[in-house]
């Protein structure tokens, strides 16, 4: 017949009380012999209390954060039959059980649960179900088991677990640091897409220079005194313009066979935007036929509206060549990526001051890093090159743009 035993807290040594951080078990679970219900914790050691025999467990007289000692009850098991090691309580005759007091059962830690007294425990949360041993190594891997979802029984935390735990976080960096989520804006979403297409479909090749720029920024200094800001962007448009018209096939775009080139005819330049959403290129027209103050003024207003997002549709279109410049913001190069269907971008990093040789002397010189990226298929390296030194002619000499 079935019959209901106390399952009491065994001798665990010289300890008053000890703080249970772990209840392994619940009402209603069938546990067998040797299997851990609880886990305690001193300030120096982990260890986990096995059931005496096995059972199911009918009442549960504990929970995390209670205090146990000797002989404490901790949980009563329901089971078949009387285990051999249970010790009964006197019998009060030799003719009658005593039906008012259920036998106390008590059992003495195994030799394995002793020698995981003086194992060290990574003190984790009341749903962490590991063994001492698994403790110990997650202590000293520094990983926190609250993170670690255990496939073993009762969802138990076993080794394999833990080594997968770790294996990702070396391969995906570390989890035990503060992280957030936040969604990428509708923005960022298209662009990203799309420059990932044209990352991986655009043979890219990416030519480097560093341009002159003293007589340029003198000039700027100039009409700065007289109240005209001019920042080098416009200029550097302008002087993109003029290199265009010598070299055509920059100012183009590849059909979608990719079997024709479509030379255009006007100089539309989208120039990349920074704003709070994501990247934006808004296009402005007809550069060829504008002044560098209006120029100026046109660059401002899209700007502006492009970080309010209040450009609309048609103003992000109809561009033959990109700018991308970073000069505002600063770092030496960086390679853009091209965007398709043009087949060229131009790249400008921040100003620097530079000592270059001057034929007697180094002197302190203003030179601009500018980064172009071409389409392999379309533009071959020596083409990218004269492009670019022609490029670096106009900017260091102010009166050839201003022709």
């Amino acid at each position: 017949m079935p019959t209901k035993k106390k399952v009491e807290l065994p001798d665990i040594g010289d300890f008053d009380a000890v703080d249970i951080i772990e209840v392994l078990v619940k009402v209603g679970d069938t546990v067998n012999e040797n299997d851990s219900i609880i886990t305690l914790e001193t300030d120096k050691a982990t260890m986990e209390i096995p059931a005496p025999f096995s059972g199911k467990v009918t009442s549960l007289e504990v929970k995390v954060g209670d205090k146990v000692a000797k002989g404490d009850l901790i949980l009563t098991l329901e089971t078949e039959s009387a285990p051999t090691d249970e010790v009964e309580e006197p019998k009060k005759s030799d003719n009658k059980i005593n039906d008012d007091k259920e036998p106390a059962i008590t059992s003495t830690i195994s030799k394995d649960n002793a020698k995981q007294k003086d194992e060290v425990s990574l003190i984790t949360d009341s749903n962490s179900h590991a063994s001492p041993s698994i403790r110990k190594l997650a202590r000293e891997l520094g990983v926190s088991l609250s993170r670690i979802n255990g496939t073993g029984k009762k969802g138990r935390i076993l080794e394999e677990d833990l080594k997968s735990f770790v294996k990702e976080l070396v391969t995906h960096g570390t989890s035990n640091e503060e992280v957030e989520t936040i969604p990428l804006s509708r923005i960022k979403k298209l662009s990203g897409k799309h420059l990932s297409n044209c990352w991986n479909t655009i043979p890219h090749v990416t030519q480097f220079d560093e341009v002159n720029i003293d007589q340029l920024e003198k000039f700027r200094k100039h009409q700065k005194e007289r109240n005209i800001k001019l920042s080098p962007l416009v200029f550097i448009m302008k002087a993109v313009v003029q290199v265009l018209k010598r070299y055509p096939n920059f100012n183009a775009s590849l059909d979608e066979g990719g079997e024709n080139l479509i030379l255009k005819k006007y100089f539309n330049l989208g120039i990349a935007v920074d704003t709070p959403n994501g990247l934006l290129v808004p296009v402005v027209k007809d550069v060829n036929k504008k002044s560098l103050i209006e120029l100026s003024e046109e660059l401002a207003d899209i700007s502006l509206r492009a970080r309010e997002g209040k450009l609309n549709s048609s103003e992000m279109k109809g561009a033959g060549f990109t700018i991308s410049s970073l000069g505002g913001i600063g770092g030496t190069q960086f390679t853009p990526i091209i965007n398709s269907p043009e087949v060229a971008i131009l790249g400008a990093s921040k100003t620097q001051i530079k000592p270059i040789w001057n034929g007697s002397s180094f002197e302190p010189t203003a030179m601009i890093p500018l980064a172009l990226s071409y389409d392999h298929r379309v533009i071959d390296g020596a083409e990218g090159a004269r492009f670019m030194a022609e490029l670096n002619q106009i900017l260091s000499n102010i009166m050839e743009m201003l022709l």
